[in-house]
């Protein structure tokens, strides 16, 4: 099944691409007399559009604005980009959101809608900017817009792929590979593809001498590259249960999120040049997952999970994330599924099933959604060979084992293909694409087992041969002696799109010590080498290495040890 039906986007002969010059037109030589001119295209398929408008002022200078318009036909609008949208009956409002707010004379600004309908698609005739009339211009007259790229370019990337890694160049991050290059035998993995994080606004137009969103998608395609991985971390009381990776927003700043972070990336993502690019966006990781493990009534609910629980904000923030940027025909949302250690219990694994449906569903669409991820920036051995969890030691089974405590899974394949059946019977299809982030689950190194564990009792068989070394699943913050994992490939095994780097090997988890700094960053335990545990490990000890930085800075002693245990090995 190819996932441009599960989207629901038509594509070839079936899809539809309107122009204001379709309809009946303000005389050119009027135009300079409107408040505005408008040009509006429209993209339909079968019970659904999207509709982008470039609004260009003609007037003076607009501190705010409103533009407004009649549907000719039953159109419903369901979601918006760059802009506030309210409907009543056939009249639509759009207003203005806090980064477009600001109009000068001559400036365009690019709004778009999402939305449903059962007839024919009509389109307005008549539009007003701040209650003046606008004059409507064909699309290859508008001024601010290349209208013929635009449209070349939408119909380009409606060609939808079933997955996109598939026959990809996946873009090289500079910044990162310079980082890489500048270690001891970093140059060995340098040119490998990584995650772009976008963990905070100022990330979006660069942060430190690190490349904004723009500038990766300019460098994307100077490479020739064209898919790029963007990771969207920035939600409201992001990351209720960890502190390391507490984020700037707090727990009810949906609207911010929504108008200065969502918003803008999305303007960035439909900018026409960029529709030769796949975009893959990693939706907010360590999310929803937190609602399902870390709420009350269970012990290790925590208050910020509660809260965040309570006021529906990662809910969401998450579907208009979907809503948003599925609207661009070139971006691949991909959701964050924690991983086997986290969700792989029966008590925790169809709650988040469900969840994940609700809210896909809440986004207006199911097929807002093309795929999942698993164990981003996390540890969790791909395959583990040497046990499985049907075996059994003397009549026990390795589901009664200390490490696998009753999980129905010992390794991120087996999860993710297993979540894969689960999500498709809960409607997201038989073509729902998984990944798999095998940054730093490679476990080698001269302590990697060879063989089966001794078959004395059910825990010396499973900790003698399992990969993973950490103390405990739950362990997740700058593992000591993790290595590099399998390198990013397509199409790897069923059911899996790829095997990817989202997480930058090299990059903290979380400073092993408080660090004061302006990015949001707390300081947890978990980080701590010293610490021996809370409830969410078992109060285990942390497994931590010690001097680490804040997360996301470059952590040189962890990559090196990554790249002395990586595995398969360098060479």
């Amino acid at each position: 099944m190819k996932k441009a039906a599960r989207r629901g986007i038509a594509s070839g002969a079936a899809a539809l691409m309107l122009s204001a010059g379709a309809v009946a037109m303000a005389a050119p030589q009027a135009a300079a007399a409107e408040a505005c001119t408008v040009s509006y295209k429209v993209n339909t398929w079968s019970g659904g559009f999207t509709a982008t408008l470039s609004v260009t002022n003609l007037g003076d200078a607009l501190k705010n604005w409103t533009l407004e318009w009649d549907f000719p036909g039953d159109q419903k609008v369901t979601g918006s980009w760059n802009t506030h949208v309210a409907q009543t009956g056939r009249h639509v409002a759009l207003r203005n959101v806090a980064h477009n707010a600001s109009l000068a004379k001559g400036a365009t600004v690019t709004p778009g809608v999402q939305g449903t309908h059962s007839g024919a698609v009509t389109m307005p005739t008549a539009f007003k900017l701040n209650g003046r009339t606008c004059a409507v211009v064909p699309s290859s007259a508008a001024p601010a817009v290349r209208s013929a790229d635009a449209r070349a370019a939408a119909e380009r990337a409606a060609d939808r792929v079933d997955n996109p890694y598939q026959g990809a160049k996946v873009y090289v991050n500079p910044d990162w590979a310079a980082k890489a290059s500048a270690e001891p035998g970093g140059d060995r993995v340098a040119d490998q593809p990584t995650g772009v994080w976008m963990d905070r606004r100022a990330a979006i137009t660069g942060t430190n001498g690190a490349r904004g969103l723009r500038e990766h998608l300019d460098t994307a395609l100077q490479q020739g590259a064209n898919l790029v991985q963007v990771v969207i971390y920035n939600l409201p009381g992001r990351d209720c249960a960890a502190l390391a990776s507490n984020g700037e927003l707090g727990p009810d700043d949906l609207d911010v999120y929504q108008t200065e972070f969502i918003d803008p990336i999305a303007e960035i993502f439909q900018d026409p040049k960029y529709a030769d690019l796949r975009i893959v966006t990693v939706v907010e990781i360590d999310s929803l997952p937190n609602l399902i493990t870390n709420v009350s009534p269970r012990p290790t609910a925590t208050e910020n999970c509660n809260r965040m629980k309570e006021n529906g904000n990662y809910q969401k923030g998450i579907a208009y994330a979907l809503r948003t940027f599925g609207a661009i025909p070139n971006v691949y949302n991909y959701i964050d599924i924690g991983h086997h250690g986290w969700l792989g219990w029966d008590d925790n694994f169809q709650p988040t099933v469900d969840l994940l449906a609700q809210v896909a569903r809440d986004s207006g669409s199911m097929a807002n959604v093309h795929g999942f991820i698993t164990n981003t920036a996390n540890y969790g051995a791909l395959t583990e060979p040497y046990f499985s969890i049907n075996d059994t030691v003397n009549g026990r089974s390795v589901r009664e084992s200390t490490w696998v405590d009753w999980n129905r899974y010992v390794d991120e394949l087996s999860y993710a293909q297993a979540m894969r059946r689960a999500l498709a019977q809960a409607g997201f299809g038989d073509g729902t694409g998984m990944l798999i982030d095998t940054s730093r689950n490679g476990w080698g190194g001269s302590d990697r087992p060879t063989g089966p564990g001794p078959q004395t009792d059910v825990d010396a068989y499973v900790d003698g041969g399992r990969l993973d070394r950490r103390i405990h699943p739950g362990n997740w913050c700058n593992q000591a002696g993790a290595g590099l994992g399998e390198r990013p490939t397509a199409a790897p095994a069923s059911g899996i799109d790829a095997y990817v780097w989202m997480k930058p090997p090299g990059e903290s988890d979380g400073s092993s010590t408080e660090i004061p700094n302006d990015e949001g960053k707390g300081f947890d335990r978990m980080c701590d080498p010293t610490y021996e545990g809370n409830e969410r490990n078992n109060f285990n000890r942390s497994g931590a290495l010690p001097d680490a930085p804040l997360s996301g800075h470059w952590f040189s002693a962890q990559f090196q040890e990554l790249m002395r245990n990586a595995y398969p090995p360098l060479s």
